[in-house]
C-alpha cells in the first residue's frame, strides 16, 4: 500500500532550470569570465550545488557556490515557475490521504520559498534538505529521513523525481521511484536506472496510488 510520495522540488514540481542554468553561467563568468555549455550545467542537476562546482575548482567551490547564490536569490522569484498539472495532482493526493514530503538538494531557506512561491507548502508534509542529513543524493538518507518524519516505510512510498540522483536515492532507501518524461535530462539515460513509473504529470501519481492501494484492500 502507498502511504507517501516524495517529491524533489527543483525541475520536478517548481521549473527552474532556466534558473539554474543562468545562476551557473553567471558564476563562472563572473569568477573565471569563462562560458560552461548548458548541457554540461544540466547534468549536474539533482546534486548537491558544491559537490558540483568542486569538480571544477575544489579550492574556490565555496565562492563559486556563494556567487550562484547571489544571482539564484536575486532572480529566483521572476524565473521559476510551477510545471502543469502540479497543484492540481498534490490537491487531489492530498485528499486521498497520501502523506506528501519534499526531498531536495536544495538549501532549507530557497527550499521554502519556492514552495511558496508557487503556492503549493500547503500540501507538503514535510521538507528534507541537505541540512537535515549527513549523507545525499544519490544514497537514500535523505528519502530515510523523510520516511521517518513521516512515519511510513520505504516500501509505502514512491520517490519522484527528475534525474538519476532522485531515482537511485529512492532505490537505495528501498522506496518504489517514478520519473517525470518533462525532465530536461536525456530520457533514454535515465531510463537505464530502471524507475518503476514514468509519468507526464504529477497528476498521474492519482491512478498509480489507486490502483496500487486496491491491490491490498
Amino acid at each position: 500500500m502507498i502511504k507517501a510520495i516524495l517529491f524533489d522540488l527543483d525541475g520536478t514540481l517548481i521549473d527552474t532550470n532556466e534558473l539554474v542554468v543562468q545562476s551557473f553561467k553567471y558564476a563562472f563568468k563572473t569568477l573565471f569570465n569563462k562560458e560552461i555549455p548548458r548541457d554540461e550545467i544540466v547534468r549536474t542537476f539533482g546534486e548537491p550545488l558544491r559537490d558540483a562546482m568542486a569538480r571544477y575548482n575544489e579550492d574556490k567551490a565555496d565562492l563559486m557556490v556563494n556567487t550562484f547564490r547571489v544571482y539564484n536569490q536575486a532572480n529566483h522569484d521572476n524565473i521559476s515557475t510551477i510545471f502543469k498539472g502540479v497543484r492540481e495532482g498534490l490537491e487531489d493526493l492530498s485528499r486521498m490521504g497520501i502523506k506528501l514530503g519534499v526531498v531536495t538538494s536544495k538549501m532549507k531557506g530557497m527550499a521554502e520559498r519556492g514552495l511558496k512561491l508557487i503556492d503549493i507548502d500547503k500540501f507538503i508534509n514535510v521538507s528534507v534538505t541537505p541540512e537535515d542529513t549527513e549523507k545525499h543524493k544519490p544514497l537514500g538518507e535523505p528519502a530515510l529521513k523523510a520516511c521517518e518524519l513521516l512515519g511510513v516505510l520505504p516500501q509505502e512510498t514512491i520517490m519522484v523525481g527528475d534525474s538519476h540522483n532522485d531515482i537511485l536515492c529512492g532505490k537505495n532507501a528501498g522506496c518504489r521511484t517514478c520519473l517525470v518524461k518533462y525532465t530536461v535530462l536525456p530520457l533514454e539515460e535515465l531510463m537505464e536506472h530502471k524507475p518503476d513509473y514514468v509519468i507526464d504529470s504529477i497528476e498521474d501519481l492519482v491512478e498509480i496510488c489507486e490502483e496500487l492501494n486496491k491491490e491490498v484492500v
